[in-house]
């Protein structure tokens, strides 16, 4: 049996968005705290907290709305590369999600990136999900 840990953690922030919910709770792991750090500094989520309770660990997101509209500020989640097809990209041709306005999440040799970063770098990787 596979189980796709980071395909769950985007369904779970995306079915939380769909029923408005201002909070959602995620099992903890070392990939998904890095990509939640950099939903928080792309400014996709208002904040995030690491939750270390003894029998299990997990990471609580506080999500972000528009306060006239109650739009959420993530639009899309979507998961590129999966665990029966891998997604990898080299630097000059890592994907450009609405033409530089979303970001791509990238695995490199140098940790979890956003697209722009790793072009800067000039490195390539596993692109693991687009956001916008």
């Amino acid at each position: 049996m596979i189980t796709d840990s980071i395909g769950n953690y985007l369904t779970k922030i995306r079915n939380a968005i769909l029923a408005n919910h201002r909070m959602v709770d995620i099992p903890s792991s070392g990939i998904k705290k890095e990509i939640t750090k950099i939903l928080k500094e792309q400014g996709y989520i208002l904040n995030y907290k690491l939750v270390d309770e003894k029998p299990n660990s997990f990471i609580r997101i506080a999500l972000k709305y528009d306060s006239i509209t109650k739009n959420s500020a993530i639009k899309s989640l979507t998961r590129a590369s999966k665990p029966g097809l891998r997604k990898y990209s080299s630097c000059s041709d890592l994907p450009r999600v609405l033409n530089g306005l979303g970001v791509a999440i990238i695995s490199t040799s140098k940790g979890l990136m956003t697209d722009k970063k790793a072009r800067e770098l000039n490195v390539g990787g596993e692109v693991l999900c687009y956001i916008y």
